[in-house]
């Protein structure tokens, strides 16, 4: 399937953390079948498992899966158990064991690679949430300190490194990132993944006037329905949010990059969401390109 891309079309993804029942060549078909032009791939034990042997192999066949299906990619590092099986999202960036730091920076270093190899547009990240007894001054210094690696080896793989604001964590807000900005010398390897439901949840700020502020940092995207004050990744229609002004501002910023579905908790009806998903985006954005 080909598609003719121009300057402000979006080009639009689903993540596999929605996908988690099926197979990773199952879910990418489904997804070119559908006509989707990407997937934001999240690295996990179902699909693309990091930290299991032959990872150099498994990911010359992913590469090989996705050029078959001709899908773009970004790579998400939002597996909720891959490192820790007992501590969701553990071990984090701001951890107060320097080990722990050190495993999931060695994790992220392992993403980027992955990324490069994939020929993937970005590779998303997040801070964690702050552990308790932790001043925030010394997160945030912890989180500097641990993404510097990460940010040296985005640098040599030429794939930007975007992270996300997330509900709950160190780092939760657009204003955050620009904290973070400052404190690592805004480098121009660090980029931003803007969530639009997270910007309905808690943002100051519109989704709409989240996507302008954004755009210049802009290198992912993930999109979902959410209610105001509600960490809940809903399904388009489900939520509050107004999408055809949220998805003409992103056109209108000329972003390139993907806008992935994340419904991770949708998993048993993903083959549905999917199509319903594409289906809704399609009819909601102007710039959206025909299959």
């Amino acid at each position: 399937m080909s598609r003719t891309h121009h300057r402000n079309e979006l080009r639009f993804g689903y993540g596999t953390n929605g996908l988690t029942d099926l197979r990773i060549g199952d879910a990418l078909a489904l997804l070119a079948d559908l006509g989707y032009d990407g997937v934001g791939l999240t690295l996990d034990h179902m699909h693309l498992d990091p930290v299991a042997p032959g990872l150099a192999e498994r990911t010359r066949q992913t590469a090989a899966l996705l050029a078959r299906h001709g899908l773009d990619v970004a790579v998400e590092t939002g597996a909720r158990y891959v490192l820790d099986p007992r501590r969701k999202h553990g071990p984090s960036l701001i951890d107060p064991d320097p080990a722990d730091r050190a495993a999931r920076v060695d994790l992220l270093v392992t993403a980027v690679r992955v990324a490069a190899d994939l020929g993937a547009r970005a590779v998303h990240c997040f801070s964690g949430t702050t552990p308790p007894g932790t001043d925030p001054a010394t997160a945030w210094q912890r989180l500097a300190h641990s993404l510097t690696p990460v940010l040296d080896a985005a640098e040599s793989a030429g794939v930007p490194l975007a992270i996300e604001p997330e509900p709950g964590h160190l780092l939760a807000t657009l204003d955050d990132f620009h904290h973070l900005r400052t404190l690592v010398g805004d480098p121009e390897q660090l980029g931003l993944t803007l969530d639009i439901g997270h910007c309905q949840c808690l943002e100051e700020r519109t989704p709409v006037e989240c996507v302008r502020a954004a755009a210049p940092w802009l290198r992912h995207v993930q999109i979902e329905d959410m209610r105001r004050g509600v960490h809940e990744h809903l399904p388009f229609g489900d939520g509050e949010i107004d999408f055809p002004p949220v998805l003409d501002a992103l056109a209108d910023t000329g972003y390139q990059g993907l806008t992935v579905v994340e419904l991770p908790r949708h998993s048993h009806a993903g083959p549905e969401l999917a199509r319903t998903s594409i289906e809704f985006l399609r009819a909601n954005a102007k710039g959206a390109p025909a299959c």
